[in-house]
């Protein structure tokens, strides 16, 4: 029988930290802090700490975390907000929940990640911010994009959903631009047992209307005056305690994840196979491991018939969803043909040599199959 090799495995992960959970749990069960107090804003001192900012606020989830971002920037009605067509519905969703308009953009072909370039070519009279997402653990050249929006007057807005612990020359991720959007779904590289977020930022003004949107808009230190038009998105204790619990880990787990990236790269060497580039001044933390492939399809059909999970991130681009259509003015080429190559390979840092070889060999194994069908 062959052993399977899972897309990922969040149960060695949630073994590593259980006795901690369960004892801040007990801690939680005795003091009934469901919601806000000590566990949350301890892990948001740890996690701006960690990401180079000054402060960081929790919320329900990284679809909001970028929507009340929005919101606390004034950005909205009447305004666009440039962001890459090749990412996760929620960086697109996030603008138009905030009343902007998003305007897709192409990305660099060895990267998938938006570029300057490609940000100027985007900008038009309406463009009031740059919504640029760090894909599958990479961050883009934040230097070029940073003066690029400054000299346009736009605000620098960073989805660093996919990207906890990744860097650009040294500059941690959610560290550049006014804001650093995070999500902690469960498969992400830290990530709680549920769903979770938070922005990260070095501006105390915005920091403090964030505070008050996450919590219907409340007025500091008040809880029945309300300044603001809020929304209900708080990071519940549960979720910061786990959080909490992890952290000390994600650089480790970071390692393990870019071992395995570097077998990747090693064994497809010289093939058909692409592995996404990692940029010379990046360093990427591989929430995801993906390949382009020019007959996904039979790649993906072989691997699983060897055991092998695989996942695609992403089949459709933003710009093709019935919500979006219209959205992009201009042909987007590179986004268009990546969506369907891109092929997402098993990725996790409790991965074994064993394991990675498994996938290594099949994936040489499928792509040798196609040249063989096609002679």
């Amino acid at each position: 029988m062959i052993e399977a090799v899972p897309f990922s495995d969040l149960g060695a992960i949630t073994r590593e930290v259980r006795g901690e959970v369960d004892r801040a749990w007990q801690c939680l069960l005795e003091t009934s802090g469901f919601i806000g107090g000590e566990a949350v804003e301890a892990f948001e001192r740890s996690w701006a700490e960690y990401c180079g900012a000054a402060y960081a606020v929790g919320v329900a989830n990284g679809t909001d975390a970028i929507q009340l971002t929005l919101t606390a920037l004034g950005i909205g009605p009447g305004d666009e907000v440039i962001v890459p067509a090749n990412t996760f519905v929620a960086s697109a969703e996030a603008i138009v929940l905030a009343g902007a308009t998003p305007r897709f953009a192409d990305v660099d072909p060895r990267t998938l990640l938006l570029t300057a370039e490609a940000l100027e070519a985007a900008i038009t009279g309406r463009t009031a911010a740059v919504l640029v997402v760090d894909l599958y653990g990479q961050m883009p050249d934040v230097d070029a994009l940073g003066r690029a929006a400054a000299k346009a007057g736009l605000a620098f807005i960073e989805d660093a959903a996919q990207a906890h612990g990744a860097t650009w020359h040294g500059l941690p991720a959610g560290s550049v631009g006014q804001a650093g959007c995070f999500s902690f779904y469960p498969s992400k590289n830290l990530g709680a047992f549920g769903d979770a977020g938070a922005v990260v930022t070095s501006d105390a003004q915005l920091a403090a209307r964030l505070k008050s949107l996450r919590d219907h808009g409340r007025a500091e230190g008040s809880h029945h005056r309300h300044e603001l038009a809020g929304t209900n998105s708080r990071l519940d204790a549960l979720q910061a305690m786990t959080l909490t619990a992890k952290l000390p880990r994600l650089d480790a787990w970071t390692r393990a994840r870019r071992a395995v990236a570097a077998q990747y790269r090693s064994a497809f060497a010289g093939s058909p196979v692409l592995l996404v580039e990692e940029a010379e001044l990046a360093y990427a933390v591989y929430h995801l491991a993906v390949i382009r492939v020019p007959d996904r399809y039979r790649v993906r059909q072989y691997l699983s018939s060897m055991g092998i999970q695989t996942g695609i991130h992403y089949p459709t681009p933003c710009h093709h969803h019935p919500p979006f259509r219209g959205l992009a003015t201009t042909p987007l080429p590179v986004v268009d043909r990546a969506a369907d190559e891109v092929l997402s390979l098993p990725m996790f840092p409790h991965m074994s040599d064993i394991q990675v070889e498994r996938v290594c060999e099949a994936v040489l194994q499928s792509c040798g199959a196609m040249r063989s069908r096609l002679a």
